[in-house]
């Protein structure tokens, strides 16, 4: 018997955040002491009230299925939230749906809008997973580079270049994994203008909104006049209240749109985590003040690693979101691939090469300062050894 995969899943490439970690973690079965800076969780444990809610959720013997919905008691929860911080309304009766994690609800919404040649507008560099779902989808992928003297944010003008008659999506990954970009109010008015008078869907990945810099809270584009019937919200409890492992996450949009989502999450998935579920509703009941302490904290790491990237000669633009930062290492004549495998096997430091995140993030690499301040100081004294090793070896002239 030849046993046969599916043709179509030889256009899905290995996840370059993955193939990094692996390498990292062989290393590290060898015997090898590796500074992980490449994975997006944080080092925070989950807040005490949610283990506590999870516990109290199993000892009552609720570890059944829910409605494919999610709980409505969660769906309440995250209607109350998105009002209270966003100040956006979702109807918890058909315009929210809880998924397994951000990553579940990003695939269900791309599939539910997709139809086989539609086009998909997709700012890069970008989280890796829109894409690949795209294209499995049958979707056709349209990425628009954005620059770094722009601070990586998208344009008004770069997305009128990108549109055309079959545009059918535009994503926003704001604040965005990998750059840590924020789209600032203006710039969403601006984006917004150009979609008025157009049919183009929006799926606003929000998955970082709680972990914003500026001098102001995060704004969604949904909260935009004439925005929000148009317009997908993903977000999810993973980075903002360090629940990686709980996979929760949700969608709040238009209700035809969710309930084509809700379809296929049913037939693929049935619900998520029922544990997760009455966690996740004292999260959002209870830990606005947990968030903030976690973000003061990241805060302080993100303008110590700038500050140590500059000061090393590795030019970094101070990003206002997410948890990374996305440095230039182009003085160093390396390519992207090169630098991070020269770094992981000469100092043991992971980092993800900036072409993991699309063709444009050459010339850079991605850093997560989801870690402390001891394990960052560490592994920034190995890449400035690093880099020192690489002078003397004239590799930059």
């Amino acid at each position: 018997m030849e046993l046969k995969t599916s043709a179509r899943m030889d256009q899905l490439a290995p996840s370059g955040i993955r193939k990094v970690n692996e390498k990292a973690l062989a290393m590290e079965r060898a015997g090898e002491h590796v500074i992980h800076f490449e994975i997006g969780r944080p080092d925070f444990d989950t807040p005490e009230y949610i283990k506590k809610a999870a516990e109290a959720a199993l000892d009552k013997g609720d570890v059944f299925y829910t409605s494919n919905f999610g709980t409505l008691e969660l769906r309440q929860e995250i209607a109350a939230y998105m009002e209270r911080r966003f100040g956006l309304s979702y109807d918890p009766l058909g315009q929210i749906l809880v998924t397994v994690g951000g990553s579940e609800a990003i695939d269900m919404c791309i599939r539910s809008l997709v139809a086989p040649g539609d086009e998909v507008i997709i700012p890069e560099p970008c989280f890796v997973c829109y894409q690949p779902i795209t294209t499995l989808t049958g979707g056709v992928p349209v990425p628009v580079p954005l620059k770094a003297e722009n601070e990586f944010r998208l344009t008004a003008a770069e997305l009128k270049a990108a549109i055309t008659p079959k545009t059918k999506l535009l994503i926003m990954p704001f604040p965005c994994n990998p750059t840590g970009a924020v789209m600032e109010r203006e710039d969403l008015e601006a984006i917004a203008e150009v979609l008025r008078d157009t049919d183009i869907m929006v799926l606003s990945d929000e998955i970082y909104a709680e972990l914003n810099y500026c001098d102001h809270p995060h704004v969604s584009i949904a909260s935009l006049p004439g925005m929000a019937e148009r317009t997908v919200v993903v977000n999810g409890f993973s980075k903002a209240y360090a629940m990686t492992g709980w996979r929760m996450g949700f969608a709040c949009g238009p209700r035809e749109v969710i309930a084509v989502m809700t379809k296929l999450h049913q037939n693929c998935i049935m619900c998520a985590p029922t544990t997760s579920q009455y966690a996740a509703v004292v999260a959002m009941r209870e830990c606005d003040d947990e968030i903030e302490r976690m973000r003061q904290e990241y805060d302080m790491r993100r303008r110590f690693l700038v500050s140590r990237l500059n000061e090393m000669g590795l030019s970094c633009f101070e990003p206002k979101g997410a948890f990374y930062v996305f440095p230039s290492i182009q003085s160093t004549g390396l390519s992207s691939d090169e630098f991070c495998e020269r770094l992981l096997y000469a100092k043991r430091v992971a980092v993800v090469p900036g072409t993991a995140f699309g063709d444009s993030g050459e010339g850079f690499v991605r850093i997560s300062y989801a870690y402390s301040v001891s394990h960052l100081k560490q592994a920034l004294d190995r890449i400035e050894s690093f880099l020192q090793q690489l002078r003397e070896e004239g590799v930059n002239g």
